[in-house]
């Protein structure tokens, strides 16, 4: 439903108390900011602790005292940060009431959600406040994108999400085959450049060709000087005819058959300016592949995850359930990304004789239409800010951008401002799991503020909390 509103309504002040407005369960500001301030604590702590410790358990490691010591005190910055955000905007609420005598378009929750997250901010970890900016950006672009839907001011395109994640992955991929990534400050390494290493591989990185020439040129030897691949196998799978196990028997001949596919496919043709051992096919097969099975494992575990209740009072629904056509759309997503990015690059190789950075950009724009078979917003956003963001880092360490202190600090608090305002005037156009996580954080306070006195400004808050409410399956009580 289109939304609409008069200018002169939105900068007409309200005469409302903070009773009637912020908190209608208790006359006391007081009562209510203690007891906000105590339900997020009670939900930082527990969000943050599982966070942090499955951080220490995936390092794979057994952790020492300073571990520890380090994993406790993370988990209490945070807290500290997220439930002091929920406390500073609580307190600013009522207090511009107080200054203010009355709340005008702004001070019912934008101003109050800014000053809360300027001083929250700089209570979390410096390296961590860039990505708190790019996660609260990434929701704030999609929330605005959605206000201006509901107004009739836009409307969706098809393959918008695709050619968002297309466009910037292919600049990513472009920065990180030109090695721009390692220049100049090499502390300034972002994971995002880890990640693509995984996917797309280790031989598009810069100065890669002569490892991984040398290793061709072994392997080929290699199977030169044995050129028979059946003897090998046979070594490997040794007294297969004489097992009277036929399964055992026709396992062994299948992976024979395997091994000696692989080997030739390996011992292909392979430009000479490819950076990868082995051949062009193999490098091609070989990475999709491997995401493929990886997307494939992801999906299936998500998908148990999930299903597990199911699953137990119902064995038999295990084969509807991995059976499902989506299952496997992660799994092409992945694969088809690594596979087409690789191929693309060996063929503007073959054909211009060259290995050049700059190939990296339709390779990746190619790869980036994999992205059809699992479409994400949230993801594509994410790419997006990302690729922004390393950006304007790179145009600082080449004297291109100015430097501005504290960006990403103010990125963050005018996002969170964004999300906050949207949260109370029209929540139905905030992303569902971030109305979920501001409903978790402040015990359903956020849903119990009512909208009633807002609803003069034209915007259907009241009708618009009803729709999230529903839409969310969440409850305007207090927990």
């Amino acid at each position: 439903m289109a939304q609409s509103f008069s200018k002169i309504s939105i900068f007409s002040p309200i005469q409302v108390s903070c009773h009637d407005y912020v908190h209608p369960w208790t006359d006391s500001c007081m009562d209510a900011l203690c007891g906000l301030y105590y339900r997020a604590i009670i939900y930082s702590l527990k969000m943050y602790a599982t966070v942090y410790l499955l951080s220490l358990v995936t390092k794979g490691k057994i952790p020492k005292k300073n571990d520890v010591l380090k994993l406790i005190y993370g988990i209490l910055q945070s807290t500290a940060f997220l439930s002091g955000t929920g406390f500073g905007y609580s307190a600013i609420v009522c207090l511009l009431r107080r200054i203010l005598g009355n709340y005008n378009f702004l001070t019912v929750s934008f101003f109050p959600a800014f000053l809360s997250s300027v001083f929250s901010i700089l209570i979390e970890k410096p390296h961590r406040r860039t990505l708190l900016a790019l996660y609260v950006t990434n929701v704030a672009t999609e929330t605005a994108w959605n206000m201006l839907l509901s107004r009739n001011l836009v409307r969706n395109f098809r393959f918008g999400s695709v050619s968002i994640f297309a466009v910037s992955s292919s600049l990513l991929l472009t920065y990180y085959k030109a090695g721009w990534h390692k220049k100049d400050n090499h502390s300034r390494v972002d994971p995002i450049f880890g990640i693509l290493r995984f996917i797309v591989g280790p031989y598009e990185e810069k100065d890669y060709t002569v490892r991984s020439s040398r290793e061709n040129s072994i392997y080929r030897q290699e199977v030169q000087n044995d050129p028979s691949p059946r003897r090998r196998a046979t070594s490997w799978c040794s007294n297969t005819k004489s097992s009277k196990n036929s399964v055992y028997a026709i396992v062994t001949q299948a992976l024979r058959a395997y091994k000696r596919i692989i080997e030739k496919i390996k011992c292909c043709d392979r430009h000479y300016t490819c950076p990868h051992p082995f051949s062009c096919l193999y490098y091609t097969m070989e990475g999709a592949g491997k995401m493929f099975s990886l997307g494939l494992g992801v999906q299936l575990t998500i998908k148990l995850m999930f299903n597990m209740k199911r699953i137990i009072s119902s064995p038999k629904s295990l084969k509807s359930i991995f059976l499902k056509r989506d299952t496997l759309n992660l799994a092409v997503c992945l694969g088809g990304f690594s596979g087409l990015f690789r191929a693309v690059l060996c063929l503007l190789r073959r054909s211009t004789g060259k290995d050049l950075p700059i190939y990296a950009l339709p390779a990746g724009a190619i790869a980036g239409t994999a992205f059809l078979k699992y479409p994400d917003t949230t993801v594509a956003l994410y790419i997006m800010w990302k690729m922004l963001h390393i950006t304007y880092n790179m145009g600082i360490d080449q004297n291109i951008l100015p430097k501005v202190p504290g960006f990403s600090e103010l990125l963050y608090c005018l996002s969170t401002g964004l999300l906050f305002h949207v949260a109370i005037i029209e929540p139905n156009n905030l992303r569902p799991s971030y109305w979920k996580f501001l409903h978790g954080v402040s015990g359903g306070r956020i849903a119990c503020m009512s909208r009633i006195p807002l609803d003069q400004w034209g915007c259907n808050s009241s009708d618009a909390l009803a729709q999230a409410l529903q839409a969310t399956k969440t409850r305007a009580v207090l927990s």
